[in-house]
């Protein structure tokens, strides 16, 4: 209780000047009314200023909690919208895919190397891979993969090794164009370097390839099974 609501009970409390005829008055009607005749009255005076007074301060409590609520949520739908916001801001820029597994450039007889070609200029591009195998192989598939980073479409591909050997197809795939040539059932792979090569469009401009990447999966004429990748970072 602070200072200024005491001093108001005791300046009312000491005005208070109790008139006794009328309070005996009220007990001798009171008692003669009976129980049932009473009725409850609201409580007069400094007590009813008092449940006033609590009352009021109970739903200031209520409203500050509830603005306090409302602000509080207000503000973290704000940072949500501002959060939500970002993904569509940087829709324009896919992010590179990550790849599955770790590349290795050699394994066993078979390596491969990737590399952008230097006759690429700001609309089109040529990705080449070198394949090189110690021994011949009876299985191979060579995948090229090309993120599209922005109007990459194909144009066309080529190999070194027989064409009637191959079968060959490109197609849009999980963010990127992807080549691929499949040595056919029956057919081997001599000993040697071979080309495998992925032609496309591009948006206007540089086009970076660090998020384009190559595998290779052979069976040598014994069974064995190799692998091998590489990508296009730009030391190639």
């Amino acid at each position: 209780m602070d200072d200024k609501l005491r001093e108001w009970l005791r300046t009312a409390t000491e005005a208070h000047c109790p008139d006794r005829e009328r309070m005996l008055a009220r007990v001798e009607r009171g008692m003669a009314e009976g129980p049932s005749a009473r009725t409850p009255r609201a409580p007069q005076g400094p007590l009813r200023w008092l449940r006033v007074v609590g009352a009021t301060a109970a739903v200031c409590g209520v409203l500050t909690v509830g603005a306090y609520a409302v602000t509080s949520t207000g503000a973290g739908q704000t940072r949500r919208g501002q959060v939500a916001a970002s993904p569509v801001t940087s829709a324009s820029a896919p992010a590179a895919p990550g790849r599955v597994h770790e590349l290795r450039t050699e394994d066993g007889p078979l390596r491969v190397d990737g590399a952008v070609d230097p006759h690429s200029n700001a609309y089109w591009a040529q990705s080449n891979v070198t394949l090189r195998t110690t021994q011949p192989l009876s299985s191979l598939t060579v995948e090229l993969r090309i993120a599209q980073t922005g109007g990459v479409n194909t144009t066309g591909s080529w190999r070194s090794l027989p064409e009637q050997d191959f079968t060959a197809s490109a197609q849009e795939r999980s963010g990127f164009l992807v080549y691929r040539w499949t040595l056919k059932p029956g057919r081997t792979v001599p000993i040697g370097t071979h080309m495998f090569a992925g032609q496309y469009n591009h948006a206007e401009g540089v086009r970076g390839a660090d998020g384009d990447y190559i595998t290779a999966s052979a069976a040598r004429t014994s069974g064995q099974q190799v692998s091998v990748g590489d990508d296009f970072t730009p030391d190639h």
